[in-house]
């Protein structure tokens, strides 16, 4: 019943929220110097930051139309270049005639679209042919389709690295360093023509056992069960995914939400202010902000709960128990891929340490093409957005990827 007690929820507060909406709209027309009343301009906030709460399963755009490449501007266009039931290989395309390194960017599977890396993407461009993980909503999944594990994220990973091509990079960005870390060893065991040539592992998991989180100690405080049952819920009748069992995005949400409610409630009352006081540059930030993370996708049962076991509770990867489609995975077994490991210093959601581990497993790869970067001042969303991800982490990705394209 978790799912229809949310979705009864959401159809009562849909009204309301239409209302506060129209009322905004009605309160900013300016009609009489109205908007410049501060009594008129609280009441129009009011009815703003009411009708921006909500959440939506729909996935918002990435919006990226250009980028500047060299001395010019290129027009980016989205082309869905590999696609199943469960995920998008999307590319990036640049109308440049110029070569550039083809780099896959994995995006979590944790209850935010692929959107969420928006600017990981934008900045990836300017020296790149990108493509993105683009995951699809699993509330949206006939059943028809079958499962989609942990084993089955693995074998996507290696058929998009398959469809770009040989001479490929991969970036992964939080949760899938695990599973780019499989894909990348299978091929290697498998001697498959498309293993990356650099492996990008970004605040990701590798290992929990170093310094938990409050994230990693959740995961232990409860067995396996306990997530069966208080945390899976079955999508309702009136979606596509109608008797799916799954792990619904809004439950990611709130718990991200609930480490810290104090800056999230900070941010709204901010949003208001800034409302009032017509600071629209600011408040337009805040709310596009929120737009994007308000914008949940339902994870499938089978892949949360496989991965909180497996990498959270098991820690089966860094001590070699990890099996993929029923053989040991092996990390040693990967020679011709460069690593870097990137982290943040204040990273409250996978801490330092965790990432790095990866060297350790790598125990193959050469040292010359082996690198870390530890980066100051910047938490988890840091890492792989905003100034310091722009200015100072991505040269050093760039900069592995070129040394080996």
């Amino acid at each position: 019943m978790l799912y229809q007690a949310f979705q009864a929820r959401s159809d009562l507060m849909f009204p309301i929220r239409a209302l506060a909406k129209v009322g905004a709209r009605v309160l900013n027309w300016p009609v009489a110097g109205m908007p410049d009343n501060l009594w008129v301009r609280s009441m129009a906030a009011a009815c703003e930051v009411i009708a921006g709460a909500k959440l939506t399963h729909a996935r918002p755009p990435f919006g990226i139309t250009s980028v500047k490449v060299g001395n010019r501007l290129a027009t980016v266009t989205e082309e869905a270049a590999w696609s199943t039931p469960f995920g998008t290989l999307l590319h990036f395309k640049k109308d440049i005639e110029t070569p550039q390194p083809r780099v896959l960017i994995v995006a979590p599977l944790s209850g935010h679209f692929a959107t969420l890396l928006r600017n990981t993407v934008e900045v990836m461009l300017q020296d790149h042919d990108v493509y993105i993980t683009d995951w699809h909503n699993a509330r949206d999944i006939s059943v028809r389709h079958g499962q989609f594990g942990f084993d089955d994220y693995v074998d996507h990973l290696i058929k998009f690295l398959e469809v770009i091509g040989p001479g490929g990079h991969i970036l992964a960005v939080c949760q899938p360093c695990v599973q780019a870390l499989v894909a990348v060893s299978v091929m290697a065991e498998d001697k498959n023509p498309a293993q990356p040539r650099t492996m990008t592992l970004m605040a990701g998991p590798i290992d929990c056992r170093i310094s938990p989180t409050e994230v990693n100690r959740l995961a232990m405080d409860h067995p396996i069960e306990w997530f069966k049952e208080k945390l899976i819920a079955t999508v309702p009748l009136r979606y596509r995914g109608a008797g799916r069992k799954v792990y619904p995005g809004f439950m990611q949400l709130t718990a991200f939400m609930s480490m810290n409610p104090q800056r999230h409630i900070n941010a709204q009352v901010g949003l208001y202010g800034d409302l009032t006081l017509g600071e629209a540059e600011k408040a337009e930030a805040t709310k596009t902000f929120y737009e994007e993370y308000f914008a949940v996708l339902d994870l499938t049962a089978e892949f949360y709960l496989e991965t909180v076991q497996w990498v959270f509770q098991e820690y089966r990867l860094p001590k070699g128990e990890l099996k993929f489609r029923g053989r040991t995975v092996n990390p040693a077994n990967i020679t011709r891929t460069a690593l870097l490991t990137v982290e943040g210093e204040r990273d409250d959601i996978c801490s330092v340490g965790q990432t790095l581990a990866a060297h350790e497993l790598c125990k193959k790869i050469r040292p010359y093409m082996k690198k870390h970067h530890l980066q100051a001042g910047v938490g988890h969303y840091g890492v792989f957005s905003g100034r310091r991800w722009a200015g100072q982490i991505y040269p050093i990705v760039r900069n592995m990827i070129l040394s080996r394209d």
